[in-house]
């Protein structure tokens, strides 16, 4: 039976500065089991960012308790949550005057000593991430003088570089090329097979989700409208639930997945019986 490696358990939460607000997130429970890549889509102000936060361990839930590998994340020093966790939230800090390298090889530091020395194993992960997130030939350049699209390679390839057995991620092709949107998923799907990663990604995109997710969420006002496999979870009228707009759902003839395409606002023009429902 597959390993549960973070779960969050009837969890709610709130921001000091939303007191008195409703919570970005209510009674929310999910559990991410190694070897899946689990998606959460839904519209802006849906809880999608809080609920990285909360699972990261950098939001302390109001109620409910978040687990890492069964031990309570509250309990578990930063240090070690370090070792077994990584985030790459939606927008980063710039590393000012720090090669490409250089900040890969941060993503290093829970596994070094107090000096942080690289070693050898330290140099062939950082070689081998800056390889398959296209940034070799940009290893010795200084990190502001790269693109948003290039940088946000740079915080994914310092994620993988920690190693992780959980890997959260906030919008990572935000910025990205098409190209560079397709190699990134391929590189997180055979990741999370080949390393029995617990993955899960934050995201707008609906088609590349049923290309890729093991299991999707979709999210509204803090809550979970549903979670479920691809087929189960994106059909015409839960989308229609969450998003509150009518979407066309498709099934690719190439690949069997499905696809999305938004229809007109006018209620005279939403089909009465949609396929596949």
């Amino acid at each position: 039976m597959p390993e549960i490696a973070i779960e969050a358990r009837d969890v709610s939460a709130r921001y000091a500065s939303t007191r008195g607000a409703a919570e970005p997130l209510a009674g929310v429970s999910l559990a991410l089991e190694a070897g899946e890549l689990v998606c959460v889509l839904g519209p802006n102000g849906a809880g999608k960012s809080t609920l990285m936060r909360v699972l990261a361990g950098t939001l302390a839930p109001t109620h409910g308790e978040v687990t890492l590998f069964g031990k309570a994340m509250a309990t578990i020093d930063r240090r070690d949550v370090a070792r077994v966790l990584a985030v790459v939230p939606q927008q980063s800090e710039v590393a000012w005057g720090f090669a490409v390298r250089d900040v890969v090889t941060m993503g290093r530091a829970p596994h070094q000593d107090g000096w942080m020395r690289a070693s050898d194993e330290d140099k062939r992960v950082v070689g081998e991430m800056l390889d398959l997130c296209d940034l070799t030939q940009l290893a010795s350049r200084p990190v502001e003088e790269l693109s948003g699209g290039e940088q946000k390679r740079v915080a994914i390839a310092r994620a993988l570089a920690q190693q992780p057995r959980v890997l959260l991620l906030d919008e990572p092709a935000a910025f990205l090329d098409v190209r560079h949107q397709i190699a990134l998923y391929d590189l997180l799907a055979s990741s999370v097979a080949r390393e029995k990663l617990a993955c899960l990604v934050v995201m707008h995109d609906l088609n590349v989700a049923a290309q890729y997710a093991t299991r999707v969420v979709l999210a509204k006002e803090g809550r979970f409208v549903a979670v479920g496999a691809v087929d189960e979870v994106m059909t015409y009228k839960k989308l229609r639930e969450t998003f509150d707009a009518d979407l066309y759902v498709g099934v690719n003839e190439l690949r069997g997945t499905r696809f999305f395409v938004p229809m007109r606002g006018d209620a005279q023009n939403r089909p009465s019986t949609p396929t596949p429902a």
